[in-house]
C-alpha cells in the first residue's frame, strides 16, 4: 500500500494518531479547541488505516497536551497514539493510558452529588470497566457510560 500524506507536517506540536474513526471530532471538543484558536488544528476522518481499518488523525500546531487533556483523550480513544512533534520531528511518541481514577476532570452527572455544591470538592471518578467503559463517582457512587461522558 503506497504510503499517501494527507495532511501536511508540523513544525511543533501535538499529533493524535488511532482515533477511532469518527471520534476525532468528541477529541477535539474536549480539547476545547473552537473557532477562535490561535493555532493550528488539522482532522483528517475515516483514514485508512492497516491496523484499524479506518481511523481519525488530529494534529495541533504550536500547542502540548496536559495530563488531563491525556485522560480524557484515553476516554474516548484508548488505543490513542501521542506523538509530540519539535523542528519537524518525533521527539516522544507514547499511547494513552486510561488511569484508574479520573481526578477534576469530568464532570458528576447527578446534579446533587458534592462536587457539584458550592463545597470546595473536586470531582473523583474510578474506572468500573473500560470495555464497554463505565465510570463511577467515588462521592455520590453513580456509574456513567460513555453516552453519558461526553453528552
Amino acid at each position: 500500500m503506497e504510503k499517501t500524506l494527507r495532511i501536511s507536517k508540523i513544525r511543533d506540536g501535538t499529533v493524535i494518531d488511532h482515533v477511532p474513526s469518527g471520534k476525532g471530532i468528541r477529541v477535539i471538543g474536549v480539547l476545547g479547541v473552537h473557532e477562535d484558536v490561535n493555532y493550528t488544528v488539522s482532522l483528517a476522518i475515516h483514514v485508512p488505516s492497516n491496523k484499524m481499518g479506518f481511523k481519525d488523525v488530529i494534529k495541533i500546531e504550536n500547542r502540548f497536551l496536559d495530563r488531563n487533556e491525556l485522560d480524557m483523550i484515553s476516554l474516548i480513544a484508548p488505543n490513542a497514539t501521542i506523538s509530540i512533534i519539535k523542528n519537524y520531528e518525533i521527539s516522544e511518541k507514547f499511547q494513552v493510558e486510561l488511569p484508574s481514577r479520573l481526578i477534576g476532570v469530568l464532570k458528576c452527572k447527578n446534579q446533587n452529588c458534592i462536587t457539584n455544591t458550592r463545597e470546595p470538592v473536586e470531582s473523583e471518578f474510578e474506572i468500573v470497566s473500560k470495555h464497554p467503559l463505565v465510570i463511577r463517582c467515588v462521592y455520590c457512587e453513580r456509574t456513567m457510560g460513555e453516552k453519558d461522558i461526553f453528552t
